[in-house]
């Protein structure tokens, strides 16, 4: 720095000069360098004043603006650091053919306590007993009050149930996050979705598993990363699946039946459109199993895929198919239906007395016991069951939900001549609705074997030849013909050429043997429209009785029927089926002039 000299020369030579006083020079340059010395202090004093401002103020910043991130997120308990795997809780959606919700994913919270930290337990414990009906506060107040450092008070709670525990004020009470598996449309489809729970549980996630349904069957796939996010799409219709449900409870309260089932399957591609089982339940709080009794009478028991029944007259389409396949019988043969029919101790009767002789059609139409007797007299045993293997009546179905695998239908251990009669009129031979409609469907759709499935197909998969299409062609006339002329009338539906089977079987009893005398299971087996199959319905009823007329009526062309008329006349425009009239047997062009 250079420094200027207080008492310069120059000037000291020039004030002498002049006559004035040298030292007034020095004075003078000794105040201006006190002065600038004072000016460059002050300066570097309100700079380091302006910094240490400028710290202060960025530090309030920085710590109103953590404060605020605070503030607007979620209280946590600190986590201790471990090497357990972690818990993945994110689950694919399941979603109906058109991309509608089936079961989804919701943000919830879970409740839990820490004694040690809680300030009044006791008042907590009454206060959490008054949001919680279903809490016991005696419980509560032993637990709290007790030497334990947690327990889970509620493992899922609603937004407006946390903001109540919040008013409590306890610190002790904590939350924590979770996804929970929601089930927006109730019960609907409830046997098919199954249910979830938690499976392994954290403070912060829980593990959600599938418990039943295709929700267990496909645990694995809903639950994995790699599919990234991908929902997993049904063969169901969210609209076909309402419209089944809310027929089929209003027919089985009509027909004062115990339970009720109904499926609606694509003849070309097994595709399950719809399937119902009633009673059913809420999976989003599902019941708990029954521990004794009939299971049939859980609301969870999935009658369609489960329920294991005789399905009387509805086999006797398949003796007829056989024989005429196999070039035994025409539609037109004449068959033995005088009656009774005896084989050994056993005698076979029909429902009304139909004569000597019926055709081979009117015996489907008459639903005549004798007449398929006959027919299978002339199949045989080896060669009938050969093709109820081929049907897929002796295996379960493969149809995607964890239940299906342990519904194996009941079949006699030895096969003497009385079982091959039996069998042909569905007795003897114990298979699930869901087989039946897999069955009706590969006779229906030209002769090719479906396999019933849940997840939605783009295109159909042909299975092995069964019958050929000529004899198809004949079967689905026969059936229609029953419900023209016969056992089925009251499910004629304008525009839609329905046809089908009607079936009554006794129900047997749980002990002892034998069979009830008053319950049966009604079962009307249907395909429609029949010149053109599109689908199959089969509805079965458990126990009904009609009641409008001076006696019960407990056949299904008085019970099932209608139901089913129902359901079709609802379902069918939904499905984009428009009514048609039905092509004449023989039209053709006639010249009438030359």
């Amino acid at each position: 720095m250079t420094r200027i000299p207080l008492r310069p020369l120059a000037r000291i030579l020039s004030a002498r000069e002049k006559g004035e006083n040298p030292d007034a020079i020095e004075r003078e340059n000794i105040r201006l360098r006190h002065e600038a010395m004072r000016d460059r202090a002050r300066l570097r004093a309100e700079g380091r004043l302006l910094i240490l401002g400028a710290a202060f103020v960025a530090a309030f910043v920085t710590v109103g603006a953590q404060m605020g991130l605070l503030a607007a997120t979620e209280p946590v308990e600190p986590q201790a650091t471990g090497m357990g795997a972690a818990i993945v809780a994110q689950r694919a959606d399941i979603t109906d053919r058109q991309g509608r919700i089936l079961a989804t994913n919701l943000v919830t919270h879970s409740l839990y306590a820490q004694p040690p930290l809680m300030v009044d337990p006791i008042r907590a414990a009454e206060e959490l007993a008054l949001i919680f009906p279903d809490l016991d506060a005696a419980r509560l107040k032993k637990d709290f009050t007790s030497k334990r450092k947690f327990l889970w008070v509620k493992k899922k709670i609603s937004p407006e149930q946390m903001q109540l525990v919040h008013e409590i004020g306890d610190p002790g009470l904590l939350f924590g996050p979770r996804e929970m598996r929601l089930y927006p449309n109730g019960a609907i489809a409830a046997h098919i979705l199954g249910g979830a729970s938690f499976g392994r549980e954290g403070v912060r996630s829980a593990e959600v598993v599938g418990t039943a349904g295709v929700e267990k069957t496909f645990d694995g796939w809903l639950r994995d990363p790699a599919n990234g996010g991908a929902p997993l799409q049904l063969s169901l219709d969210l609209t076909i699946q309402s419209t089944v449900e809310d027929v089929l409870y209003g027919g089985m309260k009509l027909m004062n039946a115990k339970g009720a089932t109904a499926i609606l399957m694509d003849v070309k591609t097994g595709e399950i459109v719809a399937m119902a089982s009633l009673p059913d339940f809420d999976p989003n709080t599902r019941p708990a199993p029954l521990t004794k009794g009939d299971p049939s009478d859980s609301p969870l028991f999935n009658r369609a895929v489960q329920g294991v029944y005789e399905l009387g007259s509805t086999f006797k389409i398949f003796a007829v198919a056989q024989a005429l396949d196999l070039g035994l019988v025409r539609p037109e043969t004449m068959v033995e239906t005088k009656g009774p029919m005896f084989w050994g101790k056993f005698k076979i009767r029909d429902f009304h007395n139909y004569g000597p002789q019926l055709s081979v059609t009117d015996v489907i139409v008459k639903s005549s016991n004798i007449g398929t007797a006959h027919i299978a007299q002339l199949i045989g045993g080896v060669r009938q069951q050969e093709f109820l293997q081929k049907l897929g009546m002796f295996d379960p179905t493969t149809v995607e939900l964890v239940e299906a695998p342990g519904a194996k239908p009941l079949r006699p251990a030895k096969w003497p001549e009385i079982t091959t009669l039996t069998v042909s009129y569905g007795h003897g031979v114990a298979a699930s609705p869901l087989h039946l409609a897999a069955a009706y469907a590969s006779l229906a759709n030209g002769g090719t074997r479906i396999t019933p499935t849940l997840l939605r197909r783009d295109k159909a998969e042909t299975g092995p030849r069964l019958i050929s299409e000529a004899t198809s062609t004949q079967i689905r006339d026969m059936l229609r013909q029953v419900v023209v002329r016969g056992t089925a009338s009251f499910g004629e539906v304008p525009g839609y050429a329905v046809a089908g089977k009607t079936g009554t079987a006794d129900k047997p009893k749980r002990t002892g043997g034998g069979y009830y005398k008053d319950k049966v299971i009604a079962t009307f087996a249907s395909v429609f429209p029949a010149h053109d199959p599109k689908y199959v319905l089969v509805v079965s009823l458990d126990e009904p009785v009609e009641t409008s007329g001076t006696e019960p009526r407990r056949t299904a062309g008085w019970t099932a029927v209608p139901v089913a008329a129902e359901i079709i006349r609802r379902a069918a425009p939904l499905l984009g089926l428009r009514p048609e009239v039905e092509p004449l047997a023989d039209a053709a062009v006639t010249l009438v002039r030359n």
